[in-house]
C-alpha cells in the first residue's frame, strides 16, 4: 500500500477552491485509480508553507502509475479549475497505521 500526498503551496496570490477539489477533482482521481484506491481525503491548512493538501491510499506504486499514464492528462488538465499553483506530490510506502 502506498500513500499519495498532494501539497498545494501558499503564495501571495495563490487561490484554492476546496469545494471544487472535494466535489469534482478528488473523485475524478479516485475514479481513475479505480478499485486500487482505498480512500482519499482533503484538508485546508490555516497557515504555513501550504494552503491545502489531498491524500489517497493506493494498492501499489504500479497501480498509481498505470492510472496516471492513462488518465494523467485529464487529471492534471483539471488543476486550473481549482487552483493557480502547481501541486507537489509525495509518495511513500505505508509502514503502519489504523483504519
Amino acid at each position: 500500500m502506498i500513500a499519495v500526498t498532494i501539497l498545494y503551496p501558499r503564495t501571495d496570490d495563490s487561490t484554492f477552491d476546496m469545494d471544487y477539489y472535494t466535489a469534482t477533482h478528488m473523485p475524478m482521481l479516485a475514479e481513475a485509480v479505480g478499485d486500487d484506491c482505498h480512500g482519499w481525503g482533503a484538508a485546508s491548512i490555516a497557515d504555513g508553507k501550504y494552503a491545502a493538501m489531498g491524500w489517497m491510499s493506493v494498492t501499489s506504486q504500479d497501480a498509481f502509475n498505470a492510472a496516471m499514464a492513462e488518465h494523467g492528462a485529464k487529471i492534471m488538465g483539471d488543476v486550473p479549475n481549482y487552483t493557480n499553483v502547481r501541486p507537489e506530490l509525495l509518495v511513500g510506502e505505508v509502514a503502519g497505521g489504523s483504519q
